[in-house]
């Protein structure tokens, strides 16, 4: 299912479609009740190796697979075989899978799990279970878990929300705080909160500071501050933007930041699979302008092989403030659970490449060497 994201979800003062919010609302109620149910309901199964989930309280546009693919990159960079695990949205394998990117495309696997997959070891699985176990008898050291928030199947070593730091013109992460339909929330707000380990604002990268006002939000749980970077500036001249992810404008406006000379920019549903009507129709009109086509990395892997030589695709990164204080507290985290402390294949003990990892770090390991920053 695709979804276009109306603007109004996000004014938490109800000043926008009054009226369809009062006549979405049991709807909210209702999806709210089945999400609690299925959580109560659900015993947490471990499966012997840290899984650290990346979620959200929102239906999308937080930046979870930025953040996602920066978490492997530290576990990695630290000497721990750390590999992403996602439900594989939008595609048609259920998994489990490992993920491909010369193999697969994003009808088969969904497109965040490729670009998981283009800098770490990724599985797709339907069965969160059956993904994670899958991955761990890959030699998987860690699981990072994309969009696991919701999903309680896996017992979750540390739970990070990321939260949109856009609150510019009005914008608010959660809306009014209802849950979808009538507004953005997976669930509500406090319920989501209290499975929560630890909070990760994601700001654009053209804002100053974060919202103090956000960062209160979240009471007395550890707030780390990321901002969502450019790759790369994007390329001089005329450039038509388009996108298909769930707050297209942060796309338009993060290229107007960057300094874009954008001409037009055309907004399409999340996970929009792009026809070729579609892309045709945008090359006609970016040809008015004598202009490029340019779409982020996500959209860029939906598109069909044919056409991707003709878009040029805007990569963008999470970029942690504190990079050193925000590794240093998942490292806590995997080494204070049972399955982290001492190393998942070392039963406590471990191997000399075990406690490199695990226990007292070489001074090379990025992750493990870095103190505890102040939260």
């Amino acid at each position: 299912m695709t979804l276009s994201t109306p603007r109004w979800w996000y004014d938490r003062e109800r000043r926008h479609a009054p009226v369809t919010r009062m006549l979405l609302r049991p709807a909210g109620w209702l999806w709210a009740a089945v999400t609690a149910r299925r959580i109560a309901r659900t015993t947490p199964v471990p499966v012997g190796i840290p899984v650290i989930s990346i979620g959200n309280l929102t239906v999308g546009g937080s930046g979870k697979t930025p953040v996602a693919r920066e978490v492997l990159r530290l576990l990695r960079a630290a000497g721990v075989d750390a590999q992403a695990l996602s439900r594989g949205y939008g595609g048609r394998l259920a998994g489990p899978v490992r993920v491909d990117p010369a193999v697969h495309s994003a009808a088969d696997v969904g497109d965040e799990p490729l670009m998981l997959a283009l800098d770490s070891p990724a599985w797709i699985a339907r069965d969160r279970v059956a993904g994670a176990r899958a991955a761990a008898a890959d030699g998987a050291e860690a699981v990072v878990l994309d969009d696991g928030h919701q999903n309680p199947a896996l017992h979750k070593t540390l739970s990070l929300v990321i939260v949109d730091g856009e609150t510019r013109d009005d914008e608010w992460p959660f809306g009014d705080g209802a849950v979808f339909p009538s507004g953005p929330m997976r669930e509500p707000l406090q319920a989501g909160l209290a499975r929560t380990d630890a909070v990760v604002i994601l700001l654009p990268a053209d804002i100053a500071d974060v919202d103090p006002d956000l960062v209160a939000t979240f009471g007395d749980l550890p707030v780390f501050i990321a901002r969502l970077q450019p790759a790369a500036p994007p390329p001089p001249g005329p450039l038509m933007g388009f996108a298909g992810i769930a707050k297209p404008w942060k796309v338009e406006r993060a290229l107007k930041a960057a300094g874009a000379d954008l001409v037009e920019f055309a907004a399409f549903p999340d996970h929009a699979a792009f026809r070729e009507a579609d892309l045709r129709a945008l090359t006609d009109r970016a040809a008015v302008f004598d202009a490029r086509l340019i779409t982020t990395e996500k959209d860029w892997s939906r598109l069909p092989p044919a056409w991707r030589d003709r878009i040029i695709s805007w990569p963008v990164t999470a970029v942690f403030e504190d990079e050193a204080g925000f590794a240093a507290f998942v490292r806590d985290a995997i080494q204070s659970s049972p399955a982290g402390g001492g190393g998942p294949r070392s039963g406590g003990g471990g191997s000399t490449a075990d406690a490199g990892i695990w226990g007292q770090p070489p001074q090379s390991a990025s992750l493990t060497a870095l103190p505890v920053g102040e939260q």
